[in-house]
């Protein structure tokens, strides 16, 4: 058994990699990555509830909820309950919020460009990944 073998040391190495590729990018635009992500999610789908979010993002709602509060003070998002359901907490961008995706779309093409894989590569890439999200499922 090698650990240059295993799966898990595959991804670790390549997850650290590509962090680090984007951890300047965004910080430029003041986010972490799991903040990214989630305002990745409300561009495509604003406004939604935390349910809505976590599901895009696969996180807990006990991981989530910081990251809302910090993205909130920043300015990027509101969240209130819902007048239909007082249960749910719905999450909206800010024109701020929907200002900010337009400093950060060069982001993926920049990370294309700095990635040693074809676009065929990168696209088959993610299906391998999409598979291994769902293998736990």
């Amino acid at each position: 058994m090698r650990l240059d073998d295993q799966i898990c040391f595959s991804l670790a190495t390549a997850s650290r990699s590509v962090a680090a590729l984007y951890r300047p990018l965004l910080e430029e635009a003041g986010l972490t990555q799991p903040q990214y992500m989630v305002m990745l999610a409300l561009w495509e789908h604003s406004p939604a509830t935390i349910k809505q979010i976590a599901a895009a993002v696969q996180l807990d709602h006990g991981t989530l909820t910081p990251l809302l509060k910090r993205l909130e003070a920043a300015g990027h998002l509101v969240r209130r309950r819902r007048t239909d359901d007082e249960r749910s907490v719905e999450v909206d961008l800010t024109p701020q919020g929907r200002a900010l995706r337009q400093q950060v779309e060069a982001i993926p093409g920049k990370i294309s460009q700095a990635l040693p894989l074809t676009h065929e590569e990168s696209r088959h890439l993610r299906e391998l990944l999409a598979k291994l999200g769902g293998a736990s499922t």
